[in-house]
């Protein structure tokens, strides 16, 4: 069943029938889940695997923007009719499985059972705060301490603390440089608070990541 903060609070009936609603899609690694420029009529709710939202440049180099996990959702917008298209790329970061709602079938359920309506605006009102948070962090928060918030974020995404997303990945979600990264994870691994290997970055003391960051850290 669907899991996560998302659902907290939908009875039982409610749920049932959201699921009963939805097509279960499997998709594999780096399999495409829908391509900006895309039609946008369909809500996608994880039930396994992280998933990453992706746009590309005007240069051409592909940015991520954000990174998704079980008992999460993505393409919400759909569900409102307020963009025709997809505005990003999502992908799959490894095997995982979404239950998708077409815009219709999630209209009739909200006439239905209106509890439903808490489920998405409790997601919209947590991108709104989330895009919020990002935009003042950009003007006063220096790129080594978004580094560090956005590892300890994804620390807590994977569940075990191994990040398995490249450098340029993290720089990407940082909104800083490749460099910037490389230099602040050398400077963690130094201090004994981070374990580098290719492709992957080992969080040993989140704590501490979290206390340098500047965030509120982890119980």
């Amino acid at each position: 069943m669907l899991g996560g903060e998302l659902f907290r609070g939908l009875p039982q009936p409610e749920l049932r029938r959201l699921v009963a609603i939805a097509r279960r899609r499997r998709f594999g690694r780096n399999e495409v889940v829908f391509h900006r420029g895309d039609p946008a009529d369909t809500l996608h709710l994880i039930l396994r695997g992280r998933f990453a939202a992706r746009l590309e440049t005007e240069t051409g180099d592909k940015v991520t923007v954000s990174v998704h996990g079980a008992g999460d959702a993505f393409g919400e917008l759909a569900l409102l009719d307020l963009e025709q298209v997809r505005s990003t790329t999502v992908a799959a970061l490894e095997p995982g499985e979404t239950y998708a709602v077409h815009r219709d079938d999630f209209t009739r359920l909200r006439q239905q059972y209106p509890s439903v309506n808490d489920v998405l605006a409790r997601l919209l009102a947590s991108r709104v705060r989330r895009m919020s948070d990002l935009l003042s962090e950009a003007f006063s928060v220096s790129a080594e301490k978004r580094v560090l918030r956005r590892l300890v974020e994804l620390g807590s995404l994977y569940g075990d603390d191994v990040v398995p997303l490249s450098q340029s990945e993290i720089a990407e979600l940082a909104g800083t440089s490749r460099a910037t990264v490389n230099r602040v994870l050398r400077a963690e691994e130094k201090r004994g608070t981070v374990q580098l290997q290719r492709g992957t970055t080992t969080l040993l003391d989140p704590l501490a990541l979290s206390r340098r960051g500047g965030s509120a850290g982890r119980s």
